[in-house]
Protein backbone atom coordinates (compact mmCIF):
# COMPACT_ATOMS: atom_id res chain seq x y z
CA UNK A 1 0.00 0.00 0.00
CA UNK A 2 0.81 3.40 -0.69
CA UNK A 3 0.66 6.24 1.67
CA UNK A 4 0.64 9.73 0.96
CA UNK A 5 1.39 11.88 4.37
CA UNK A 6 0.25 15.67 3.65
CA UNK A 7 1.82 18.32 5.86
CA UNK A 8 -0.31 21.55 5.42
CA UNK A 9 -0.35 25.06 6.54
CA UNK A 10 -4.18 25.44 7.53
CA UNK A 11 -5.82 28.28 8.79
CA UNK A 12 -8.14 27.98 12.17
CA UNK A 13 -12.07 28.68 10.69
CA UNK A 14 -10.90 29.55 7.15
CA UNK A 15 -13.09 26.52 5.95
CA UNK A 16 -13.31 27.56 1.85
CA UNK A 17 -9.10 27.68 2.43
CA UNK A 18 -8.51 24.27 4.06
CA UNK A 19 -10.50 22.70 1.87
CA UNK A 20 -8.93 23.77 -0.95
CA UNK A 21 -5.81 22.72 0.08
CA UNK A 22 -7.24 19.54 1.30
CA UNK A 23 -8.84 18.65 -2.38
CA UNK A 24 -5.33 20.05 -4.59
CA UNK A 25 -3.82 17.39 -1.90
CA UNK A 26 -5.75 14.73 -2.57
CA UNK A 27 -5.66 15.18 -6.28
CA UNK A 28 -1.96 15.53 -6.11
CA UNK A 29 -1.74 11.77 -3.51
CA UNK A 30 -3.78 10.25 -6.51
CA UNK A 31 -1.51 11.74 -9.10
CA UNK A 32 1.35 10.39 -7.13
CA UNK A 33 -0.36 6.69 -7.15
CA UNK A 34 -0.93 7.26 -3.30
CA UNK A 35 -3.74 4.38 -2.15
CA UNK A 36 -4.36 6.59 1.30
CA UNK A 37 -3.64 10.24 2.03
CA UNK A 38 -3.17 11.15 5.71
CA UNK A 39 -3.54 14.76 7.39
CA UNK A 40 -3.21 16.11 10.40
CA UNK A 41 -5.05 16.79 13.59
CA UNK A 42 -8.07 19.02 13.25
CA UNK A 43 -7.16 19.47 9.83
CA UNK A 44 -10.73 20.42 8.44
CA UNK A 45 -11.04 23.44 11.32
CA UNK A 46 -7.07 24.12 11.95
CA UNK A 47 -5.63 23.97 15.19
CA UNK A 48 -6.25 25.40 18.24
CA UNK A 49 -9.97 26.30 17.15
CA UNK A 50 -10.52 27.23 20.80
CA UNK A 51 -13.62 28.88 21.60
CA UNK A 52 -14.96 28.57 18.35
CA UNK A 53 -15.87 24.62 19.35
CA UNK A 54 -18.15 25.54 21.30
CA UNK A 55 -20.35 27.30 18.50
CA UNK A 56 -23.18 24.84 16.81
CA UNK A 57 -22.15 27.14 13.33
CA UNK A 58 -18.15 26.27 13.54
CA UNK A 59 -19.05 22.42 14.38
CA UNK A 60 -21.76 22.47 11.03
CA UNK A 61 -19.41 23.75 8.71
CA UNK A 62 -16.65 21.33 9.96
CA UNK A 63 -19.18 18.53 9.27
CA UNK A 64 -20.20 20.28 5.71
CA UNK A 65 -16.33 20.05 5.11
CA UNK A 66 -15.97 16.66 5.93
CA UNK A 67 -18.77 15.61 3.56
CA UNK A 68 -17.27 17.94 0.47
CA UNK A 69 -13.92 15.64 1.00
CA UNK A 70 -16.40 12.26 1.26
CA UNK A 71 -17.16 13.53 -2.78
CA UNK A 72 -13.69 13.92 -3.29
CA UNK A 73 -12.41 10.06 -2.27
CA UNK A 74 -13.02 7.97 -4.71
CA UNK A 75 -10.37 6.18 -6.14
CA UNK A 76 -8.44 6.98 -2.81
CA UNK A 77 -8.57 6.45 1.12
CA UNK A 78 -8.30 9.43 3.21
CA UNK A 79 -7.63 10.35 7.43
CA UNK A 80 -7.98 13.88 8.32
CA UNK A 81 -9.14 15.41 12.17
CA UNK A 82 -11.88 17.42 12.39
CA UNK A 83 -14.14 17.66 15.59
CA UNK A 84 -17.20 15.19 15.39
CA UNK A 85 -20.55 14.77 17.84
CA UNK A 86 -20.82 12.72 20.99
CA UNK A 87 -24.12 11.12 20.73
CA UNK A 88 -24.06 10.71 24.54
CA UNK A 89 -25.89 13.30 27.17
CA UNK A 90 -22.73 12.73 29.07
CA UNK A 91 -19.81 14.19 29.14
CA UNK A 92 -18.49 16.58 26.38
CA UNK A 93 -20.59 17.43 23.43
CA UNK A 94 -17.49 16.94 20.80
CA UNK A 95 -15.06 14.41 20.29
CA UNK A 96 -11.55 15.28 18.29
CA UNK A 97 -11.68 12.63 16.20
CA UNK A 98 -9.70 11.29 13.07
CA UNK A 99 -12.11 10.64 10.04
CA UNK A 100 -11.32 7.58 7.77
CA UNK A 101 -13.37 8.22 4.13
CA UNK A 102 -12.89 5.58 1.50
CA UNK A 103 -15.51 5.37 -1.72
CA UNK A 104 -17.29 8.42 -1.32
CA UNK A 105 -18.50 8.04 2.59
CA UNK A 106 -17.11 8.32 5.84
CA UNK A 107 -16.23 4.38 6.65
CA UNK A 108 -15.34 5.49 10.60
CA UNK A 109 -14.80 7.78 13.18
CA UNK A 110 -11.57 6.95 16.05
CA UNK A 111 -12.23 9.07 18.52
CA UNK A 112 -9.08 10.80 20.96
CA UNK A 113 -7.95 9.36 24.09
CA UNK A 114 -5.99 11.17 25.70
CA UNK A 115 -6.56 14.89 25.84
CA UNK A 116 -3.54 17.65 26.94
CA UNK A 117 -4.98 19.76 29.12
CA UNK A 118 -1.36 21.53 30.57
CA UNK A 119 0.97 24.55 29.42
CA UNK A 120 -1.13 25.60 25.70
CA UNK A 121 -3.15 22.61 25.80
CA UNK A 122 -6.98 22.73 26.83
CA UNK A 123 -8.15 19.89 25.39
CA UNK A 124 -10.40 18.62 27.86
CA UNK A 125 -12.16 22.30 27.99
CA UNK A 126 -13.65 20.73 25.25
CA UNK A 127 -13.46 17.17 23.99
CA UNK A 128 -14.82 14.05 25.61
CA UNK A 129 -11.71 11.55 25.75
CA UNK A 130 -12.91 8.63 23.55
CA UNK A 131 -13.10 4.98 25.06
CA UNK A 132 -13.76 2.66 22.25
CA UNK A 133 -10.71 1.60 20.00
CA UNK A 134 -10.27 -0.47 16.44
CA UNK A 135 -8.25 -0.67 13.88
CA UNK A 136 -9.23 -0.44 10.19
CA UNK A 137 -8.97 -2.57 7.55
CA UNK A 138 -7.64 -1.12 4.28
CA UNK A 139 -6.18 -2.48 0.97
CA UNK A 140 -5.49 -5.62 2.97
CA UNK A 141 -3.59 -3.90 5.98
CA UNK A 142 -5.17 -3.04 9.72
CA UNK A 143 -4.23 0.26 10.38
CA UNK A 144 -4.09 1.72 14.11
CA UNK A 145 -5.01 5.50 14.43
CA UNK A 146 -4.60 7.52 17.18
CA UNK A 147 -4.44 11.18 17.70
CA UNK A 148 -1.06 13.04 18.69
CA UNK A 149 -1.00 12.68 22.29
CA UNK A 150 -2.49 8.89 22.48
CA UNK A 151 1.17 8.25 22.12
CA UNK A 152 3.08 10.29 24.50
CA UNK A 153 1.96 7.98 27.43
CA UNK A 154 5.00 6.14 27.10
CA UNK A 155 7.85 5.51 29.14
CA UNK A 156 8.51 5.76 33.34
CA UNK A 157 7.01 8.97 33.89
CA UNK A 158 3.10 8.78 32.77
CA UNK A 159 0.75 11.35 32.75
CA UNK A 160 -2.55 9.16 31.84
CA UNK A 161 -3.86 5.48 33.47
CA UNK A 162 -4.48 4.07 29.99
CA UNK A 163 -2.54 3.82 27.00
CA UNK A 164 -4.40 3.61 23.39
CA UNK A 165 -2.17 1.83 21.73
CA UNK A 166 -1.89 -0.83 24.05
CA UNK A 167 -5.79 -1.51 23.45
CA UNK A 168 -5.44 -1.20 19.19
CA UNK A 169 -2.52 -3.59 19.71
CA UNK A 170 -4.51 -6.19 20.78
CA UNK A 171 -5.96 -6.67 17.77
CA UNK A 172 -3.08 -6.95 15.59
CA UNK A 173 -2.50 -4.28 12.96
CA UNK A 174 0.24 -3.75 10.70
CA UNK A 175 0.63 -0.29 10.91
CA UNK A 176 0.63 2.67 13.22
CA UNK A 177 -0.42 6.16 12.35
CA UNK A 178 -0.66 9.04 14.30
CA UNK A 179 -2.30 12.42 13.24
CA UNK A 180 -0.91 15.44 15.27
CA UNK A 181 -1.18 18.75 15.87
CA UNK A 182 2.77 19.29 17.95
CA UNK A 183 3.14 22.82 18.74
CA UNK A 184 7.18 23.83 18.29
CA UNK A 185 9.37 24.65 20.80
CA UNK A 186 13.79 24.65 20.18
CA UNK A 187 13.59 21.06 21.83
CA UNK A 188 10.37 20.01 20.39
CA UNK A 189 11.60 17.90 17.45
CA UNK A 190 14.01 16.13 19.32
CA UNK A 191 11.46 15.35 21.84
CA UNK A 192 9.07 14.39 20.06
CA UNK A 193 11.02 11.91 17.71
CA UNK A 194 12.26 10.07 21.23
CA UNK A 195 8.71 9.37 22.15
CA UNK A 196 7.79 8.21 18.68
CA UNK A 197 10.21 5.35 18.44
CA UNK A 198 9.65 4.58 21.82
CA UNK A 199 6.46 3.53 20.66
CA UNK A 200 8.17 1.48 17.53
CA UNK A 201 10.18 -0.11 20.04
CA UNK A 202 7.36 -1.28 22.14
CA UNK A 203 4.90 -2.50 19.29
CA UNK A 204 7.52 -3.09 16.31
CA UNK A 205 5.63 -1.92 14.04
CA UNK A 206 6.39 0.95 11.20
CA UNK A 207 4.89 4.45 11.92
CA UNK A 208 3.49 7.40 9.70
CA UNK A 209 3.19 10.16 11.90
CA UNK A 210 1.84 13.33 10.06
CA UNK A 211 2.12 16.99 11.81
CA UNK A 212 1.32 20.42 11.31
CA UNK A 213 2.95 23.42 10.06
CA UNK A 214 2.83 27.29 10.13
CA UNK A 215 1.88 29.78 12.84
CA UNK A 216 -1.16 30.10 14.46
CA UNK A 217 -0.97 33.27 16.27
CA UNK A 218 1.68 32.93 18.92
CA UNK A 219 1.90 28.84 18.22
CA UNK A 220 4.27 27.67 15.70
CA UNK A 221 4.01 24.26 14.33
CA UNK A 222 7.16 23.35 13.02
CA UNK A 223 6.11 20.22 10.25
CA UNK A 224 8.89 17.47 10.97
CA UNK A 225 6.46 14.51 10.23
CA UNK A 226 8.24 11.36 9.95
CA UNK A 227 7.89 7.76 8.76
CA UNK A 228 9.72 5.21 10.60
CA UNK A 229 9.99 1.27 10.03
CA UNK A 230 9.51 -1.78 12.18
CA UNK A 231 12.99 -1.78 13.16
CA UNK A 232 13.46 1.99 14.58
CA UNK A 233 15.09 3.54 11.42
CA UNK A 234 13.96 6.49 9.97
CA UNK A 235 12.59 6.31 6.34
CA UNK A 236 11.88 9.85 5.71
CA UNK A 237 11.78 13.44 7.69
CA UNK A 238 9.31 15.64 6.07
CA UNK A 239 10.18 19.48 6.03
CA UNK A 240 10.64 21.58 8.85
CA UNK A 241 8.61 24.93 8.34
CA UNK A 242 7.63 24.48 5.05
CA UNK A 243 4.29 22.36 3.70
CA UNK A 244 5.24 18.93 2.32
CA UNK A 245 3.61 16.17 0.73
CA UNK A 246 5.54 12.46 0.23
CA UNK A 247 4.17 8.87 -0.59
CA UNK A 248 5.65 6.10 0.70
CA UNK A 249 5.13 2.19 -0.07
CA UNK A 250 4.90 0.20 2.88
CA UNK A 251 6.35 -2.56 1.46
CA UNK A 252 9.86 -0.75 0.54
CA UNK A 253 9.94 0.56 4.87
CA UNK A 254 12.36 -2.66 5.51
CA UNK A 255 16.05 -0.93 4.75
CA UNK A 256 15.53 2.67 5.39
CA UNK A 257 18.78 4.92 6.52
CA UNK A 258 17.75 8.62 6.50
CA UNK A 259 19.78 10.64 8.06
CA UNK A 260 19.50 14.91 8.06
CA UNK A 261 21.61 17.35 9.32
CA UNK A 262 20.50 18.76 13.00
CA UNK A 263 19.79 22.31 12.61
CA UNK A 264 21.06 23.93 15.33
CA UNK A 265 19.30 26.36 18.31
CA UNK A 266 19.46 29.36 16.51
CA UNK A 267 18.98 28.41 13.22
CA UNK A 268 15.28 26.30 14.42
CA UNK A 269 14.23 29.59 16.62
CA UNK A 270 15.24 32.10 13.87
CA UNK A 271 12.88 29.55 11.09
CA UNK A 272 10.54 29.90 13.22
CA UNK A 273 10.54 33.35 13.92
CA UNK A 274 10.59 34.03 10.69
CA UNK A 275 7.36 31.96 9.66
CA UNK A 276 5.33 33.11 12.49
CA UNK A 277 5.35 36.65 11.47
CA UNK A 278 4.86 35.95 7.74
CA UNK A 279 1.74 34.10 8.63
CA UNK A 280 0.48 36.52 11.68
CA UNK A 281 0.57 39.41 8.62
CA UNK A 282 -0.91 36.69 5.36
CA UNK A 283 -3.86 34.97 7.05
CA UNK A 284 -5.00 38.46 9.10
CA UNK A 285 -4.83 39.98 4.98
CA UNK A 286 -1.94 42.66 6.52
CA UNK A 287 1.22 43.16 4.67
CA UNK A 288 3.10 46.24 6.06
CA UNK A 289 4.99 46.31 9.86
CA UNK A 290 6.48 49.11 11.35
CA UNK A 291 9.43 49.12 13.91
CA UNK A 292 10.55 51.36 16.04
CA UNK A 293 14.72 51.77 15.33
CA UNK A 294 16.57 52.29 18.33
CA UNK A 295 20.13 50.85 17.28
CA UNK A 296 20.28 48.38 19.81
CA UNK A 297 20.32 45.02 19.08
CA UNK A 298 16.58 44.14 20.01
CA UNK A 299 15.48 46.06 17.15
CA UNK A 300 17.66 45.67 15.05
CA UNK A 301 17.27 41.79 15.35
CA UNK A 302 13.23 42.02 15.09
CA UNK A 303 13.76 44.12 12.14
CA UNK A 304 16.07 41.65 10.09
CA UNK A 305 13.59 38.51 11.08
CA UNK A 306 10.33 41.38 9.82
CA UNK A 307 12.11 41.82 6.26
CA UNK A 308 13.01 38.22 5.78
CA UNK A 309 9.34 37.88 6.96
CA UNK A 310 7.32 40.27 4.79
CA UNK A 311 10.19 42.04 1.96
CA UNK A 312 11.57 44.98 2.80
CA UNK A 313 9.13 46.99 1.09
CA UNK A 314 6.83 46.07 3.77
CA UNK A 315 9.09 47.16 7.05
CA UNK A 316 9.35 50.69 7.81
CA UNK A 317 11.84 50.90 10.95
CA UNK A 318 11.75 54.52 12.62
CA UNK A 319 14.72 55.80 15.06
CA UNK A 320 13.08 58.14 17.40
CA UNK A 321 15.84 59.66 19.22
CA UNK A 322 15.54 61.74 22.95
CA UNK A 323 17.88 64.07 24.68
CA UNK A 324 19.86 61.20 25.78
CA UNK A 325 20.18 59.06 22.97
CA UNK A 326 24.08 58.65 21.66
CA UNK A 327 25.35 59.78 18.23
CA UNK A 328 25.77 55.65 17.63
CA UNK A 329 22.31 54.77 18.28
CA UNK A 330 20.77 56.75 15.12
CA UNK A 331 23.87 55.87 12.91
CA UNK A 332 23.74 52.16 13.93
CA UNK A 333 20.21 52.33 12.97
CA UNK A 334 20.22 54.26 9.65
CA UNK A 335 23.36 51.57 8.73
CA UNK A 336 21.27 48.60 9.61
CA UNK A 337 17.67 49.94 7.60
CA UNK A 338 20.43 50.37 4.73
CA UNK A 339 21.77 47.29 4.73
CA UNK A 340 17.92 45.95 4.86
CA UNK A 341 17.17 48.12 2.06
CA UNK A 342 13.92 49.19 4.23
CA UNK A 343 12.38 52.46 4.23
CA UNK A 344 13.32 54.42 7.36
CA UNK A 345 12.97 58.16 8.92
CA UNK A 346 14.08 60.18 12.22
CA UNK A 347 11.62 61.71 14.39
CA UNK A 348 12.88 63.23 17.58
CA UNK A 349 10.89 62.76 20.28
CA UNK A 350 12.87 66.18 22.35
CA UNK A 351 9.87 68.24 21.29
CA UNK A 352 6.92 66.25 22.51
CA UNK A 353 8.64 65.21 25.97
CA UNK A 354 8.89 68.36 26.68
CA UNK A 355 5.43 69.38 25.58
CA UNK A 356 4.37 66.79 28.08
CA UNK A 357 6.51 67.75 31.03
CA UNK A 358 5.20 71.34 30.68
CA UNK A 359 1.65 70.48 30.55
CA UNK A 360 2.34 68.02 34.21
CA UNK A 361 4.54 70.95 35.11
CA UNK A 362 2.02 72.37 37.71
CA UNK A 363 1.62 68.65 38.96
CA UNK A 364 5.23 67.79 39.31
CA UNK A 365 6.61 70.77 40.75
CA UNK A 366 9.15 69.72 43.37
CA UNK A 367 9.73 66.56 42.45
CA UNK A 368 12.67 65.48 40.98
CA UNK A 369 13.52 63.60 37.55
CA UNK A 370 12.60 59.66 37.73
CA UNK A 371 10.67 57.01 36.37
CA UNK A 372 7.84 58.62 35.13
CA UNK A 373 9.74 61.15 33.18
CA UNK A 374 11.44 58.17 31.90
CA UNK A 375 8.63 56.47 30.87
CA UNK A 376 6.99 60.00 29.30
CA UNK A 377 9.92 59.51 26.46
CA UNK A 378 8.78 55.91 25.67
CA UNK A 379 5.31 56.59 25.93
CA UNK A 380 5.69 59.84 23.13
CA UNK A 381 7.88 56.79 21.57
CA UNK A 382 4.75 54.64 21.16
CA UNK A 383 2.58 57.55 20.45
CA UNK A 384 3.98 58.39 17.52
CA UNK A 385 4.51 54.43 16.09
CA UNK A 386 1.08 53.95 16.94
CA UNK A 387 0.09 57.15 15.08
CA UNK A 388 1.79 56.14 11.74
CA UNK A 389 0.55 52.79 12.09
CA UNK A 390 -2.67 53.84 12.73
CA UNK A 391 -1.91 56.87 9.51
CA UNK A 392 -0.96 54.33 7.38
CA UNK A 393 -2.21 50.79 7.95
CA UNK A 394 0.97 49.10 9.62
CA UNK A 395 1.24 46.47 12.37
CA UNK A 396 3.86 47.75 15.15
CA UNK A 397 6.08 44.79 15.77
CA UNK A 398 6.98 44.59 19.34
CA UNK A 399 10.93 44.02 20.20
CA UNK A 400 10.85 43.33 24.13
CA UNK A 401 13.16 40.13 24.37
CA UNK A 402 11.94 37.67 26.92
CA UNK A 403 14.60 38.70 29.65
CA UNK A 404 12.90 42.03 29.69
CA UNK A 405 9.64 40.84 30.15
CA UNK A 406 10.33 38.48 32.81
CA UNK A 407 11.42 41.09 35.22
CA UNK A 408 9.27 44.37 34.18
CA UNK A 409 11.99 45.77 32.11
CA UNK A 410 9.91 47.98 29.58
CA UNK A 411 7.38 51.00 29.91
CA UNK A 412 3.32 50.08 29.10
CA UNK A 413 1.85 51.72 26.59
CA UNK A 414 5.48 52.54 25.25
CA UNK A 415 7.94 50.26 24.31
CA UNK A 416 5.71 47.23 25.37
CA UNK A 417 3.42 48.10 22.50
CA UNK A 418 2.89 46.24 19.19
CA UNK A 419 0.13 43.91 17.55
CA UNK A 420 2.88 40.96 17.47
CA UNK A 421 6.16 40.00 20.35
CA UNK A 422 8.35 38.49 17.91
CA UNK A 423 11.64 38.08 21.05
CA UNK A 424 9.34 37.83 24.24
CA UNK A 425 10.05 33.94 24.05
CA UNK A 426 13.86 34.91 23.66
CA UNK A 427 16.27 35.44 26.03
CA UNK A 428 18.78 38.50 25.73
CA UNK A 429 21.66 36.27 25.84
CA UNK A 430 20.12 33.95 22.91
CA UNK A 431 19.27 37.42 21.21
CA UNK A 432 23.01 38.02 20.80
CA UNK A 433 23.41 34.83 19.93
CA UNK A 434 20.67 35.34 17.20
CA UNK A 435 22.57 38.32 15.61
CA UNK A 436 25.53 36.56 15.68
CA UNK A 437 23.66 33.56 13.29
CA UNK A 438 22.59 36.77 11.18
CA UNK A 439 25.76 37.75 10.45
CA UNK A 440 27.46 34.39 10.12
CA UNK A 441 27.44 35.16 5.86
CA UNK A 442 28.38 39.28 6.14
CA UNK A 443 27.26 41.83 8.04
CA UNK A 444 23.51 42.40 8.22
CA UNK A 445 23.47 43.84 12.09
CA UNK A 446 26.12 46.95 12.85
CA UNK A 447 28.80 45.01 14.95
CA UNK A 448 28.37 48.30 17.85
CA UNK A 449 24.93 47.21 18.05
CA UNK A 450 25.95 44.06 18.86
CA UNK A 451 28.91 44.82 21.24
CA UNK A 452 27.75 48.15 22.97
CA UNK A 453 26.30 47.80 26.53
CA UNK A 454 22.52 47.42 26.12
CA UNK A 455 20.75 50.63 27.81
CA UNK A 456 16.95 52.44 27.45
CA UNK A 457 18.66 55.79 27.19
CA UNK A 458 16.03 57.39 29.29
CA UNK A 459 18.65 59.28 31.24
CA UNK A 460 22.30 60.46 31.21
CA UNK A 461 24.65 57.36 31.04
CA UNK A 462 22.35 54.90 31.18
CA UNK A 463 22.92 51.21 30.81
CA UNK A 464 21.03 48.00 31.75
CA UNK A 465 22.99 46.95 33.95
CA UNK A 466 22.28 49.55 36.04
CA UNK A 467 18.95 48.09 37.21
CA UNK A 468 19.51 44.57 36.03
CA UNK A 469 22.22 41.74 36.61
CA UNK A 470 24.26 41.38 34.07
CA UNK A 471 22.57 39.26 31.35
CA UNK A 472 24.29 35.99 31.30
CA UNK A 473 23.70 35.39 35.11
CA UNK A 474 20.06 37.30 35.07
CA UNK A 475 18.85 34.26 32.15
CA UNK A 476 20.12 31.29 33.99
CA UNK A 477 18.40 32.25 36.93
CA UNK A 478 14.96 33.08 34.80
CA UNK A 479 15.32 29.85 32.89
CA UNK A 480 15.37 27.63 35.91
CA UNK A 481 12.51 29.58 37.33
CA UNK A 482 10.41 29.70 34.79
CA UNK A 483 11.12 26.81 32.26
CA UNK A 484 12.40 24.12 35.17
CA UNK A 485 9.91 25.71 37.76
CA UNK A 486 12.44 25.49 40.06
CA UNK A 487 11.92 27.45 43.80
CA UNK A 488 14.02 29.92 45.35
CA UNK A 489 15.62 27.33 47.50
CA UNK A 490 16.68 24.92 44.30
CA UNK A 491 18.31 28.19 42.42
CA UNK A 492 20.25 28.92 45.40
CA UNK A 493 21.74 25.84 45.82
CA UNK A 494 23.19 26.29 41.69
CA UNK A 495 25.57 28.86 43.51
CA UNK A 496 23.35 32.04 43.10
CA UNK A 497 23.66 34.32 45.56
CA UNK A 498 20.26 34.63 47.54
CA UNK A 499 19.73 38.26 47.57
CA UNK A 500 19.56 38.07 44.43
CA UNK A 501 17.85 35.21 43.63
CA UNK A 502 14.90 36.75 45.59
CA UNK A 503 15.04 40.19 44.28
CA UNK A 504 15.28 38.29 40.24
CA UNK A 505 12.17 35.95 41.46
CA UNK A 506 10.31 39.16 43.10
CA UNK A 507 10.67 41.02 39.64
CA UNK A 508 9.56 38.10 37.84
CA UNK A 509 5.91 37.63 40.42
CA UNK A 510 5.29 41.36 40.98
CA UNK A 511 5.62 42.11 37.21
CA UNK A 512 2.92 39.72 35.98
CA UNK A 513 0.23 42.65 35.59
CA UNK A 514 2.75 44.02 32.42
CA UNK A 515 2.24 40.74 30.79
CA UNK A 516 -1.37 40.69 30.95
CA UNK A 517 -1.33 43.59 28.86
CA UNK A 518 1.49 42.52 26.22
CA UNK A 519 1.06 41.53 22.69
CA UNK A 520 0.97 38.02 21.32
CA UNK A 521 4.51 36.21 22.04
CA UNK A 522 5.67 34.18 19.17
CA UNK A 523 6.42 30.95 21.31
CA UNK A 524 10.30 28.52 20.77
CA UNK A 525 10.57 27.30 24.10
CA UNK A 526 8.85 25.08 26.35
CA UNK A 527 7.45 27.78 28.63
CA UNK A 528 6.81 30.99 26.79
CA UNK A 529 4.79 33.98 28.44
CA UNK A 530 1.33 34.09 27.55
CA UNK A 531 -1.80 30.74 27.07
CA UNK A 532 1.22 28.17 28.48
CA UNK A 533 2.07 30.18 31.51
CA UNK A 534 -1.11 30.97 33.99
CA UNK A 535 -0.09 33.04 36.77
CA UNK A 536 -2.71 35.11 38.83
CA UNK A 537 -1.69 39.10 39.48
CA UNK A 538 -2.72 39.60 43.16
CA UNK A 539 -0.93 36.67 44.72
CA UNK A 540 1.78 37.28 46.97
CA UNK A 541 3.92 33.83 46.49
CA UNK A 542 7.69 34.81 46.44
CA UNK A 543 6.57 38.66 46.68
CA UNK A 544 8.28 39.25 50.08
CA UNK A 545 11.08 37.05 52.05
CA UNK A 546 9.35 33.83 54.31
Amino acid sequence: MKIALAQINYHIGNFKNNESRVFDTIEKAKTMGADLVVFAELAVSGYPPRDFLEFDDFIAKCHKSIEKIAGWSNGIGVIIGAPSVNPDKKGKDLYNSAWFIADGKVQSVHHKSLLPNYDVFDEYRYFEPGTDFKTIDFKGKKLAITICEDLWNIGDDLLYRGNPMDELFKQQPDIMINIAASPFHYKQADERKNILLQNVAKYQLPLFYVNHVGAQTELLFDGGSLVINAKGEVCSEMAYFKEDLQVFDTDLLTVCNHSKPKPGKMELIHDALVMGIRNYFTKLGLSKAIIGLSGGIDSAVTAVLAERALGKENVYGVMLPSEFSSDHSVSDAVALARNLGIKHDIIPIEEGTKTVNHTLKPQFDGTSFGIAEENIQARMRGLILMALANKFNYILLNTSNKSEAAVGYGTLYGDMNGGLSVLGDVYKTDVFLMARYINKDEEVIPENSIIKPPSAELRPDQKDSDSLPEYDILDKILYSYIEERQGPKEIIAMGFDKKLVDRVLKMVNTNEYKRYQTPPVLRVSSKAFGMGRRMPIVAKYLAEND
